[in-house]
């Protein structure tokens, strides 16, 4: 009897080595936890669409979505954006391989079922799963906030966004520390 309690004190201790070695930096690794969106991994989208706006990880909208905003780069929220032929085709690639359908994260499974069957909305920010997740936020937290001003600006609040974490955990509310719905 006592070697099992032995076998069973070593297995416990083992997981909170494990957990502790996983997690000692407070940093979320992707690659231990499949949750909320993979973060961007592609150099090249993140130059030529980050140097204008977030770089949005391809999990945020599903894959028609982003063939659609892909397609009408000459109108893109009112700037032209448009690529090179060959850019345009690998950044499509990217983003369509690793769409809200692929992505094995909580975040993106949620986007992705609650997506209208055929809708391909551009904005991040009407995805119905976002629009619930953001409701009871008042207006003044979010759009009458100089610091923040939409909710495309995912830098704003979310802390960890540009890790693909988005866990309410990591949410600071700018000029409103103690936020919590």
């Amino acid at each position: 009897m006592k070697g099992k309690y032995i076998l069973i004190g070593g297995f416990a201790v083992g997981l909170a080595v494990a957990s502790a070695l996983s997690f000692s930096d407070g940093d979320r690794d992707w690659s231990m936890s499949a949750t909320d969106v993979r973060p961007v991994t592609n150099p090249m989208y993140a130059a030529e669409c980050g140097s204008c706006h977030f770089a949005y990880q391809p999990g945020l909208l599903p894959a028609r979505s982003w063939e659609k905003m892909m397609a009408g780069l000459d109108d893109h929220f009112g700037e032209n954006a448009e690529l090179g032929p060959d850019v345009l085709a690998t950044l499509t690639d990217y983003l369509v391989a690793n769409a809200a359908e692929t992505d094995p994260g909580w975040v993106a499974k949620r986007i992705e079922a609650s997506a209208p069957d055929g809708a391909a909305s551009l904005r991040i920010s009407e995805q119905p799963y976002i629009v619930h997740k953001h409701d009871e936020i008042p207006r003044y937290m979010v759009r009458d906030n100089a610091e923040v001003g939409s909710l495309s600006n995912c830098m704003a609040c979310h802390t960890r966004a540009d890790k693909g974490v988005y866990d309410e955990d990591t949410v600071r509310i700018p000029g409103y520390p103690y936020w919590e719905d």
